[in-house]
């Protein structure tokens, strides 16, 4: 019995952590980085990017999470579909703005 309420405090402790993760960003802010530098991409699906609003496009994207998404995005990605230069080919970018533009597209598609 005590394995199980370990797990279920640890389990719980994740998603506190995600969501406390998740709540860093600003959607709001993040429209300024997106309409500049994500837009190109994002709005047409260029090099396989899911299409902001696209809800069926993001949702395997969604399901990993938010500290996923981010750091996909910063980092660059390259999936089955396409592939993202790191922080989309603007270096200049910080980590939060990109962050918050990932939580801009996020809230535009689910």
């Amino acid at each position: 019995m005590s394995r199980f309420v370990s797990v279920a405090l640890v389990g719980a402790a994740m998603l506190v952590s995600g969501n406390a993760f998740a709540a860093n960003y600003n959607a709001a802010a993040g429209k300024a980085t997106y309409d500049a530098s994500c837009a190109t991409c994002h709005k047409t699906g260029m090099m396989g990017a899911p299409k902001t609003g696209d809800k069926a496009a993001w949702a395997p994207h969604i399901k990993k999470g938010m500290n996923v998404m981010v750091a996909n995005s910063i980092k660059g990605y390259k999936g089955a579909k396409g592939m993202m230069p790191a922080k989309g080919g603007n270096t200049k970018l910080t980590d939060q703005q990109v962050g918050n533009a990932v939580a801009y597209m996020v809230g535009l598609s689910k």
